[in-house]
């Protein structure tokens, strides 16, 4: 399968361009520079973290020529809250618009795993035309 990472030279893009190789998978991987500006998401709330505002800004631009193109068969994935390098499990959690917590009401997942889930969409699509997310 051919499959396009954007972002692929930062953390989670190099993992799911690793995972995607490692699929035997045709890889495209696109880097850029964000800009910076979007929709009312939880790159809104005040606590958001200053630093990591353009990337989601401009991910959010990302969805926005997404859900605009009629013709191209596109799925989103959105990350949790919390993102972090860690152990790749295989297991997940999956969710649509909304930000997935768990019964402590944390978002998360490691950057391992969530390499996994577009890979696991790619070759098992359930989310076309759509965004979702991931988290344990």
């Amino acid at each position: 399968m051919r499959i396009t990472v954007f972002g692929a030279a930062g953390n989670v893009g190099r993992r799911v361009v690793a995972e995607a190789s490692s699929r035997g998978h045709r890889v495209t991987a696109v880097t850029r520079r964000p800009p910076g500006t979007g929709g009312a998401t939880v790159v809104d709330t005040p606590d958001f973290p200053p630093d990591w505002r353009p990337i989601a800004l401009a991910c959010a631009r990302q969805l926005d020529v997404c859900r605009a193109d009629t013709g191209a068969d596109w799925t989103y994935l959105s990350p949790p809250a919390l993102l972090e390098p860690g152990r790749r499990t295989g297991g997940y959690r999956t969710g649509t618009d909304e930000l997935l917590v768990d019964a402590a009401g944390d978002s998360a997942i490691s950057m391992e795993d969530f390499a996994v889930a577009p890979l696991d969409e790619a070759e098992r699509p359930r989310h076309r035309r759509t965004r979702f997310t991931v988290g344990y």
